[in-house]
């Protein structure tokens, strides 16, 4: 992430006001000038002697002492290592690498800092990454006028994927535009104590993004690592190329050449016309291709002519047309023409008449073929099993063609589409018999994708609750795997929330109903349902309302089954910023009251009618969750509830709602209530809120049971201190229930 500074004008970074010598092509094509540094070719506008050289921007040092032999060095920046130069407007340099390391104890090696001070060509922002590697990783990078960075952390090598750099062992972020000086700093959280016998170091730097492909041996290799490949852009002068061209005489685009404007930064570059190769910044530089010496680089059909940027096409004798093969080619006479129609006519109804038996004869089983290699793909054989073993499910389910949802959704319109999730694309289909349904289509075809539909399949296979979204069937004829659900048409909570939609905000009655009824989904799933579910995906935008603004909670694909024997589940974490568990964020341990602590993020949204996580918002309240705490903590409650929701009546409702988010939103989750407990404690302040008269009985239901001298019971403690006005945000005395760990999860 980018945090922008405010810019200087780019002519007091790159192009300092500076008298520019025009050098003659005469003078800069002589023998004199060094064409070759080791194996780095010098073309120009660049050089190594005066005369040689454009400006002193092009200037390049050849060092011929260099250890490991001769070395080209840029103008300015002696410490930058020129691998290559080319015309089209980039350098290939060699940069310096971060480092920071530790020992086994976790005491800290004397850290290297990656850094680059560059007098006019910019890292490249399209050819380059700013990079960490680590597992135990956070690197920050810092330049004239902005400050960038990103985290890698990783519990074990095994957990690595290889090839990308998602976070876990390595983590990438653009490069800025204009970037000519930084200074990159790394450090580790835990100083590779956890990690060290796999990762003793960190590792920062900005690195040409097709020259680096992470592998788990990284971790431990690049401590042999001083230098990366890097990528500059490079142009002529401080101006456009109209500017250039008022005053031919710096202009630098020479005959047979086109000039146009960098696209990243404040210049210009020249290429040699359409038919011409070679260096467009000297004279007769562009040479004339002779594009009839291959036949690949011309149309011609017959004969061809070259000419000056161009070539022509002609036909022999015997021979009529324009002689290109894309126009009319070389016709040949009328006599040849009916011999050749004749033969390949016959041929033809011969090889028709042929293949049509084996065409016809082969067709059926190779439909039936792909079918099932469509069907083992998307894991039909897995799906039957699961779903075997859980007799009772099955039933209710339907097995779609392919032909029924193609028609459902016109082949899958474009202007059928109703949503779009990190896991697929849903479409609005209409049965035959009139029944509307949502069909998710995967985006992508991959083994991940398979697993999380089959997984999707067998979890709402197990869930039987009137306000989570039904499965109504699935389709695996198809080389993407396709489910089919009922059809939930009033959008999302996120979109009534925020003012998305064209309806009136939802009022506090009926969001404090929306609460209860997603609370008991997520109790239900937790302790009712055979096998208990972990959503792990718990936000506003998976919560449909229908017409009557009924939840109904959906997207089970990120979901997990919790076997009854197991304690925990170590998963990679999966979920959505904002709404993530920050327990579960740090260890990896995916328990029920992750889904609590989602909930309570959403009960937060409810009530502030704000975005879970907003980078518009200032720093301290970007953070829905860590904001609704800090006003709690002040007593400013009904400063961040929103206005639409204040009236007289819903006061007392309002502060145990906040009472109950705080316990929701607890760091640690052994300290968070049950969802059960939380379904149980919203109900009773949605009937507070309908008959006040309730609060009255529980006063006199204490009030007796003290005179009894027994002990409150625990459901009481938990409705009237919800109800305490004075213990909204430090009321503790709600008994958190126990949920055991669990484990064998992704």
């Amino acid at each position: 992430m980018v945090f922008p500074i405010p810019k200087r004008d780019f002519r007091q970074v790159l192009f300092p006001a500076v008298i520019l010598t025009v050098v003659s092509l005469v003078t800069a094509a002589s023998s004199n000038c060094q064409t070759t540094c080791g194996n780095v070719t010098i073309p120009y506008p660049f050089g190594t002697a005066r005369g040689c050289y454009l400006n002193r921007y092009f200037y390049v040092r050849c060092n011929d002492s260099a250890p490991g032999g001769p070395t080209l060095q840029l103008w300015g920046a002696p410490s930058v290592k020129v691998l290559s130069i080319s015309l089209s407007g980039e350098l290939r340099v060699n940069t310096y690498i971060g480092r920071d390391c530790y020992t086994q104890s976790g005491a800290r090696r004397r850290p290297v800092k990656a850094y680059a001070i560059l007098p006019a060509f910019p890292f490249s922002t399209t050819k380059n990454k700013f990079t960490a590697v680590g597992c135990d990783t956070f690197a920050m990078t810092n330049g004239d006028d902005f400050s960038s960075g990103c985290l890698s952390r990783c519990s074990a090598n095994s957990s690595i994927t290889e090839g990308t750099c998602n976070g876990i062992g390595c983590c990438q972020t653009a490069v800025p535009k204009m970037l000519l000086n930084y200074n990159a700093s790394v450090s580790s959280f835990r100083n590779h104590t956890q990690v060290w016998s796999f990762n003793p170091c960190s590792y920062a730097f900005i690195i040409e993004t097709d020259s680096f492909n992470f592998t788990r041996e990284d971790l431990s290799s690049m401590r042999n690592w001083t230098r990366v490949p890097s990528v500059l852009d490079w142009s002529i002068w401080n101006q456009t190329c109209r500017e250039s061209q008022k005053d031919p005489s710096t202009f630098a685009c020479k005959a047979n050449s086109e000039c146009f404007d960098h696209e990243d930064i404040r210049g210009y570059r020249c290429n040699c016309s359409a038919g011409y190769q070679g260096n467009p910044y000297i004279s007769d530089g562009c040479q004339d291709i002779d594009e009839c010496a291959n036949p690949e680089d011309n149309q011609c059909e017959k004969v061809c002519h070259n000419t000056p940027g161009n070539y022509t096409c002609s036909c022999p004798s015997g021979y009529h047309g324009d002689g290109r093969r894309d126009g009319e080619g070389c016709i040949v006479d009328q006599s040849h023409v009916i011999k050749i129609v004749v033969g390949v006519g016959v041929g033809f109804i011969v090889l028709l008449f042929m293949s049509g038996f084996l065409y016809f004869g082969s067709r059926r089983r190779k439909l039936m073929r792909l079918k099932e290699k469509y069907f083992q793909q998307n894991g039909g054989l897995l799906l039957q099993q699961q779903l075997h073993q859980r007799e009772g499910h099955t039933s209710t389910m339907r097995i779609f063609t392919t032909e029924e949802l193609q028609k459902a959704t016109d082949n899958y319109a474009e202007n059928r589409i109703v949503g779009q999730g990190g896991y697929g694309t849903v479409y609005k289909g209409i049965l035959p018999n009139d029944i509307i349904i949502a069909i998710k289509k995967s985006k992508v075809l991959d083994q991940n994708q398979i697993e999380q539909f089959i997984n999707e399949v067998i979890v709402l296979s197990q869930i039987n609750h009137r306000n989570v979204v039904k499965l109504l069937g699935c389709c695996l004829e198809t080389e993407v795997p396709l489910l089919v659900y009922e059809f939930v048409g009033n959008r999302t909570l996120f979109e009534h929330i925020h003012g998305q939609t064209e309806d009136p905000k939802l009022s506090w009655e009926t969001r404090l109903r929306i609460a209860v009824e997603t609370a008991g989904v997520l109790s239900y799933l937790h302790s009712a349902a055979s096998v208990p579910i972990i959503h792990r995906d718990i936000k506003s935008t998976n919560i449909l309302l229908d017409e009557n603004c009924i939840a109904k909670v959906s997207d089970f694909g990120a979901s997990r089954l919790v076997p009854l024997d197991h304690t925990q589940l170590y998963t990679m974490v999966q979920g959505t910023l904002g709404y993530l568990d920050p327990e579960y964020l740090h260890t990896n341990t995916l328990t029920e009251k992750s889904d609590v602590y989602s909930f309570g993020v959403v009960l937060v949204e409810l009530l502030t009618g704000k975005k879970a996580l907003s980078f518009d918002r200032p720093e301290e309240e970007r953070s829905l969750a860590m904001h609704f705490l800090h006003a709690l903590k002040e007593d400013r409650l009904f400063q961040i509830v929103e206005d639409c929701l204040l009236s007289e009546n819903n006061t007392e409702q309002l502060r145990g709602v906040a009472g109950l988010t705080k316990k929701c939103l607890r760091v640690k989750g052994d300290e968070r209530p049950s969802m059960t407990e939380v379904a149980m404690e919203l109900e009773g302040l949605r009937v507070m809120g309908s008959h006040p008269w309730v609060s009255i009985e529980l006063d006199m239901e204490e009030e007796t049971v003290h005179l009894l001298g027994k002990e409150r019971p625990e459901s009481l403690m938990s409705y009237t201190e919800s109800m305490d006005m004075s213990s909204v945000c430090d009321s503790n005395s709600m008994r958190n229930q126990q949920i055991s760990p669990v484990n064998n999860g992704r």
